[in-house]
């Protein structure tokens, strides 16, 4: 099931607004490449990794939900003596 997502930018008087369907991530990063290459637009290479980053942690939200949810198998620990990351 594909979600719609948003991610925005307020730069001054300005608003960057790019709505998505999940799955379709790299082609809004292309987005974001493609507008800070063109001069004509008030839109750089930092506004470019703010956006980026909020899409990272999109990302990692559903990510985390997904293996949250009850659907996900859950795995018990083995017997033996504690693992240094358990």
């Amino acid at each position: 099931m594909t979600q719609k997502r948003e991610l925005s930018l307020l730069k001054g008087q300005e608003r960057f607004i790019f709505r998505y369907q999940s799955g379709t991530e790299e082609q809004i990063l292309d987005a974001f490449v493609n507008l800070a290459n063109d001069r004509d637009r008030n839109f750089d290479w930092f506004d470019a990794a703010v956006l980026s980053f909020q899409l990272s942690k999109q990302l990692v939200q559903e990510a985390d939900e997904l293996l949250a949810s009850p659907a996900w198998p859950q795995t018990s620990s083995p017997a033996g003596p504690p693992t240094p990351w358990d």
